[in-house]
Formats: C-alpha cells, structure tokens, sequence
C-alpha cells in the first residue's frame, strides 16, 4: 500500500540486494512509485552508480488483495464473490483490475524497457505478484499457475532478453540458497546405500 516505508528488515534486505548487484554494470534502475520500491531502488542505484528512474507502468493500479483487508476471511475476493485461487486469471478486485490486466501491464513496461536499453543491464523494482506475473510469462506458464512460484522480499530475478526471446537466468536469489531449506537437504548418497544394503543384508 502507499505511504509505508521499509522497514528496518526491509531496509537490511535492500542494502545486501544492492551489495549483490553492486558486482554488475547497471545502467539504470527502474521502480514502481510505490515507497517500499522507490526506497529499494535508491540503494541499488547507488551502490551501482546507475540512474534512477521512476515507472507508474510497472505497479501503478491496485490488483490484489494488501493490508489488513487481505487478512480477512473472505479475501482476496474477485468481483463474482469467489476465491481467486483456482484460476488467478479470472479474479477482477473490487477497485482495482484483473490480475491477467496485471500481467499484461507489468510485460508492456517491462518490454518497453527492454527496448529502451539494448545491450544493457538493468534493473526493474516491483512487488511480488507482478514479478511471478513476469516470470510465468516468459516461461510459458498459464497465469493460473503463477502462485506456484515464490518471490522472497529483495530477491533478484533474472532474465537474458535477446532477439530469440527471453531466458530465465536466475530465480528468486538472495545470495543464501544454501541455507534456505536446511530441513529439505537430500540424504547423502553413500549414507542411503548404505542403509539400503543394511536393510537388505
């Protein structure tokens, strides 16, 4: 929602985000007029000593559910009463537009920008659904399957636009991948043939 500010954590986040990319030669940084986002992009474009600009295409309408009424019981609610789960597609919120309008309009500007910058790297700032919007577009996945997808706060998605289309490069980084699912670690190969003749034997 507008007028809230990062947060301390947010902030953090902002700042290892900008670190990360620091690496690259980023021409320009793109972000939605919301704070949280022009507040991300500032510290990217400083630490990447790129140009800031600000886009009301990538994130200007509201398209889901946020705040204390996203809470409730009863959202996120499209206009015909039911459940935007199974088909995300379909969901038009009260006051705001359909999430395939979303999607339509976060390609257009990320297009745009494409063009704008042959040969380029740059960076776009936007919020979480616009950006699995993004991904499942140029991936081919039908927008009914986007929230299959997760975009943590601050992570870095990337993709490598050339003449052929587009190739996901990168995926909801945050520089620690490695610890991100310690409980979801495979077994040790030679630990679980070992079991396996134990049990065997």
């Amino acid at each position: 929602m507008p007028g809230i500010d990062l947060s301390d954590k947010g902030i953090e986040q902002a700042e290892a985000a900008a670190d990360r990319l620091s690496a690259l030669t980023i021409s320009t940084v793109y972000a939605s007029p919301i704070e949280r986002t022009t507040q991300t992009a500032t510290y990217i474009a400083k630490a990447v000593r790129a140009r800031s600009a600000t886009t009301s295409r990538c994130d200007r309408k509201p398209t889901t559910a946020t705040g204390p009424a996203a809470r409730s019981p009863t959202s996120p609610r499209p206009t015909n009463g039911k459940s935007c789960r199974p088909a995300p597609s379909r969901a038009v919120f009260p006051g705001g537009e359909s999430l395939r309008a979303m999607q339509s309009r976060m390609i257009d500007a990320l297009d745009a920008v494409v063009a704008a910058h042959p040969h380029e790297t740059v960076v776009v700032v936007s919020h979480a659904d616009p950006i699995k919007s993004a991904i499942a577009h140029y991936t081919g996945m039908h927008l009914d399957l986007f929230q299959r997808l997760h975009v943590s706060p601050a992570s870095v998605t990337v993709f490598d636009f050339h003449a052929y289309g587009a190739l996901l490069v990168k995926c909801n980084d945050t520089g620690g991948l490695a610890i991100s699912f310690p409980s979801r670690r495979p077994p040790d190969r030679a630990e679980g043939l070992r079991d396996r003749a134990e049990k065997q034997s």
